[in-house]
């Protein structure tokens, strides 16, 4: 089992970039897939990242391709989410999840573990 804890929230200006970081406790965090989503006021939760137990695989979605990078330093048991020229669309709770597989998934709804989520604020 995998216990995500977000950290590394905050308000930014547009343009920007962020890191975040999910800490996951347990011995076995390198045997899970990972996954970054987030929730926008009013909108239903949306993936962001994925990323294999190895950290080798990567899936993004349109929205953040080319501008966010997933990975993970598993002798850390730390997945990260760098966010580059962040914009106001941005703004959300973001979550980081795990999935009881090495296999990464776009599909929320095969995590299984997720953290309380961390704030970003992108001011325009």
């Amino acid at each position: 089992q995998v216990s995500p804890v977000e950290s590394g929230g905050g308000l930014v200006q547009a343009g920007d970039s962020m890191r975040l970081s999910c800490a996951g406790s347990g011995r076995t965090f390198s045997n899970y897939a990972m996954g970054w989503f987030r929730q926008a006021p009013g909108k239903e939760r949306e993936f962001i990242a994925t990323i294999s137990s190895s950290g080798r695989f990567t899936d993004y979605a349109d929205s953040v391709k080319g501008r966010f990078t997933i990975s993970r330093d598993n002798a850390k048991d730390t997945m990260y989410l760098q966010m580059n020229s962040l914009s106001p669309d941005d703004t959300a709770v973001y979550y980081c999840a795990g999935r009881s597989t090495p296999a990464k998934s776009t599909d929320l709804r095969s995590y299984d573990y997720w953290g309380q989520g961390t704030q970003v604020t992108v001011s325009s």
